[in-house]
């Protein structure tokens, strides 16, 4: 499989706004762990920026970061709910207004990416422009206007890169491993083994749900709460069903241990939750591993409780509160198929697995 990596330079729109006009390059994706990028002997490549964006179904992230050794550095950070896949469902096309939000999400990166000087960047496009008739009319959109390049990524790739950022956090065990990623328009779940220490899929699956998807397919913010009890049941159910005989493959794999581990929003808001925490803070929830008993309790508090209640959690807020309950209807269903004791919490993912690849290959330039 080949990457497209992107050197930015700085150049002037028409209207004298910065842009990151990119030069694509093939870089080779070769799966490196943090241990394999060299550190002892630091090479110039070590003081340069990486960049990695990711642009969902609900959110636009972008990460910039240079290499420490086996690790890296954050040099800067953004994130925004774009809500890009909001109405996808009906309409089967991404709307104006969303266009206009995530372009208005992706000016703010393109800025950075031109002020920190990045030397080699990957930007990536998931759900949302994979399932629109007008994803690829979107893309080109993004170019001209903020000289940001997307790469619509297959699930496999989304997985295959979340997997590589994520699995660090893997608690030490023997036997497969369950990782998800519960996005905006649907759900990665890849099964992997650890044996050998970097992972090997063994099986994967993308599920066509994720909390935007989901939540627009099941209205459940009545303000009757048998209505909202009736609602998370019927999401739980489609999630199953979307998992199919993957639960065989999975219940075939289970091993004294199950060990699971989840990178998204969902759960490191849960996390936050279950922490009582007034405000997000990444350093308590990345890494945190959180028994399922209580991951499923905070699921039903939440479930149970009406949007407006939910949105004065001051880790879920309005924005996320009507959204949340569908992560919760997600992660209890894979919880269902997967019966580990505890849920290890990610807050990485995909932008570091493209970090990680990139600046393995910026060590051979």
């Amino acid at each position: 499989m080949v990457d497209k990596a992107t050197q930015s330079s700085p150049a002037r729109g028409s209207r004298g706004r910065a842009k990151a006009v990119p030069k694509t390059a093939p870089v080779k994706a070769n799966g490196h762990r943090p241990a394999d990028i060299p550190s002892a002997h630091p090479r110039p490549s070590s003081r340069r920026n990486y960049a990695a964006l990711d642009l969902g179904t609900n959110n636009c992230r972008l990460l910039i970061a240079r290499p420490e050794g086996a690790r890296f550095t954050v040099v800067d950070a953004f994130s925004r709910i774009v809500r890009l896949g909001e109405g996808l469902a009906a309409t089967g096309a991404i709307s104006d207004a969303a266009m206009d939000r995530a372009l208005s999400a992706l000016s703010v990166c393109a800025d950075k990416l031109v002020r920190r000087n990045v030397h080699m960047a990957r930007s990536v496009a998931t759900e949302a422009c994979r399932r629109a008739s007008n994803g690829a009319e979107f893309v080109e959109r993004v170019y001209r206007e903020t000289g940001i390049k997307l790469d619509i990524i297959s699930p496999q790739e989304e997985a295959r890169l979340a997997v590589l950022g994520c699995h660090a956090l893997l608690e030490d065990g023997d036997g497969p491993a369950l990782i998800f990623d519960i996005g905006g328009g649907s759900t990665e779940l890849v099964l992997v083994e650890t044996s050998s220490g970097a992972p090997r899929t063994l099986d994967w699956r993308s599920l066509p749900w994720g909390v935007v998807s989901l939540s627009e397919s099941v209205p459940h913010d009545s303000n009757d709460a048998s209505a909202r009890t009736a609602a998370y049941a019927q999401m739980r159910a489609q999630v199953r069903e979307s998992i199919g005989s993957f639960a065989n493959i999975l219940g075939d794999a289970r091993g004294v241990d199950c060990r699971l581990l989840g990178t998204s929003g969902t759960v490191t808001t849960l996390a936050s939750v279950y922490l009582g925490l007034t405000h997000y803070e990444r350093r308590l929830v990345d890494g945190l591993r959180v028994d399922v008993t209580a991951m499923r309790d905070i699921c039903t508090m939440l479930a149970d409780q009406s949007v407006k209640t939910r949105g004065q959690q001051p880790c879920i807020g309005p924005e996320r509160a009507d959204l949340v309950v569908a992560g919760c209807a997600i992660l209890e269903s894979i919880f269902d198929v997967w019966p580990a004791e505890r849920v290890g919490v990610a807050d990485r993912g995909i932008r570091e697995g493209i970090l990680r690849q990139l600046m393995a290959a910026g060590d051979r330039v």
